[in-house]
């Protein structure tokens, strides 16, 4: 697998996860890009980050609300089974098992 590919598939899972940590499953594509650049994935884009929500959407992991200026990503019920590690979607890595 290309470090590309590699890196795309983290971004979509550490998407997930930062919205399934969400009391509400839910933030807006600058607090998801921030939170992409926290975690080590320097330089990632709005653009970038809408490019992996629109993404997610089409896989049914995410919904979006378009509110003008503002994107909101909220987290499907398959978005969480994916993030928690308890369902495989081709396209977003795998968590790691926590012991």
């Amino acid at each position: 697998m290309s470090f590309s590919r590699h890196a795309t598939e983290d971004q979509r899972l550490r998407v997930l996860q930062m919205l399934e940590l969400d009391s509400a499953g839910s933030h807006n594509a600058d607090v998801l890009r921030a939170g992409l650049e926290a975690i080590g994935h320097a330089g990632v884009s709005y653009r970038r980050v809408r490019d992996l929500l629109d993404w997610l959407a089409g896989q049914g992991l995410v919904a979006l609300e378009d509110r003008g200026s503002v994107v909101i990503a909220r987290i499907t019920e398959a978005g969480e089974a994916a993030a928690l590690g308890d369902s495989s979607v081709p396209g977003v890595a795998r968590p790691r098992r926590r012991f």
